[in-house]
């Protein structure tokens, strides 16, 4: 079936392509790119005043499939993605039992076919059970279909065994993915360390906890030649680390999430658990270090890196409450408002680090709005003015600290393969 979209703003920044165009699809690719463009055998979908951009990328993201489907679960997740803008994600690891062996790559991959939404990659893990002690069966993984590896949620302490990831996950074309975390500086930790940990009498996590491990990983991807990526960077110093390194010329990329770059420390006031995440909300100054970052082109990708939980998790004392929040139907438009909307990034920075970046980390097709390519195409409308309300959330995670949040800018269709998976509109 053909199917073409007219008048809309179309943007690519891979391309430097900006103008008001039609796209016409042929079944699951773009055959072309152009103006007033006829085709008396497509279904024609009006899309004057909207924003359309190649689909967005989302490389972190938890589905908590399998055991751990009350809190999300792969069609949910791909639902929750869909109306997010999302037309890729990929999955994290840490499900009960890990995804540590090709089986477990390989059911993600067949239930994210059935679901027929999002497309879902799948991560493995990088040691066994992620216990950090013995490496994972990384090449059946890859061959499976793993995109990538990690212990997520679990930072690979032993240098060692890191170092050897890095080598045998290079030699298979795949990106390790690390949570920079020292247990040994965190351990207890439910909050940045600092003032407002100490005026709530809560046990912090330094900055150093992370920083650490960042450098360690960077002379390891120095020595080895081999990429790593790091996860959900935090801090100021973190960012000076891998802007150093990007400047020797080492593998490193690395990835921050829209709750780093909108919220404070101060955002855990009155004991919200909402606003407890890790690594943790961290303070003005590495806010401004993280969208620096993002400028000058040291931070790579923007995540959600979604988190849900069920409320019985966060209903409970801030030391006891799960570490996370429910990201990906709140991430463009906080990105869109906070960031675009203050004139802090452009609209092209921004496509670029939630779509094509991702997917050239990650080597998936995707990223680019081109004759032949696949049509993963979300569509924005830049206007449109909304409020957070988690109970209207498609995934089952409802945590968020930005409930009743006033934000502007929302993806309004999102098409995978040539076909439509959300829309706020029928076509």
């Amino acid at each position: 079936m053909k199917v073409l979209l007219k008048g809309a703003r179309v943007l690519d920044p891979s391309r430097g392509l900006d103008g008001i165009l039609d796209v016409l699809i042929d079944g699951e690719r773009i055959t072309l790119i152009g103006e007033d463009i006829k085709a008396e055998d497509a279904k024609v979908i009006d899309l004057s005043g909207l924003l359309v951009v190649p689909g967005l990328v989302d490389m972190h993201v938890h589905l908590r499939d399998p055991g751990l489907e009350y809190k999300e679960d792969i069609e949910s997740g791909a639902k929750s993605a869909a109306a997010g803008g999302f037309t890729a994600i990929a999955c994290m690891p840490n499900t009960v039992p890990p995804v540590d062996n090709a089986a477990m790559v390989s059911y993600i991959a067949s239930k994210a076919e059935r679901v027929g939404l999002s497309r879902v990659f799948p991560i493995g893990c990088i040691s066994k059970g992620r216990e950090g002690r013995e490496l994972a069966e990384m090449g059946e993984m890859a061959m499976a279909g793993a995109v990538a590896f990690s212990d997520d949620g679990n930072c690979v302490s032993d240098a060692s065994l890191m170092r050897r990831a890095l080598m045998y996950a290079g030699d298979f074309g795949k990106v390790v993915i690390d949570h920079c975390e020292d247990p040994t500086l965190s351990a207890g930790g439910v909050m940045n360390e600092g003032y407002v940990s100490t005026l709530l009498g809560l046990p912090g996590i330094p900055r150093s906890a992370e920083e650490v491990m960042v450098a360690r990983d960077v002379i390891l991807a120095k020595e080895t030649g081999a990429p790593v990526h790091i996860a959900h960077v935090s801090t100021k110093g973190s960012v000076e680390i891998i802007r150093r390194a990007k400047a020797e010329g080492i593998p490193v990329t690395c990835e921050v999430a829209p709750h780093h770059l909108v919220l404070t420390e101060d955002a855990v006031m009155g004991y919200n658990t909402n606003a407890k995440v890790n690594p943790p909300l961290r303070t003005e100054e590495d806010v401004e270090a993280l969208i620096e970052g993002l400028k000058d082109g040291t931070i790579d990708a923007i995540v959600s890196d979604h988190a849900p939980h069920s409320m019985d998790e966060k209903d409970v004392e801030f030391d006891k409450a799960a570490f996370g929040i429910s990201g990906l139907e709140t991430s463009l438009g906080l990105v869109l408002t906070f960031l675009v909307g203050a004139g802090k990034l452009s609209l092209e920075e921004v496509v670029e680090k939630m779509s094509a970046n991702p997917a050239r980390i990650l080597k998936i097709e995707g990223g680019a709005l081109k004759e032949g390519a696949l049509a993963d195409i979300t569509v924005i409308d830049l206007k449109k003015k909304w409020a957070v309300e988690s109970a209207k959330f498609f995934s089952k995670g409802k945590n968020t600290p930005f409930e009743g949040w006033e934000l502007k800018g929302k993806a309004v269709m999102t098409m995978v393969g040539g076909r439509i998976v959300y829309s706020e509109k029928q076509y």
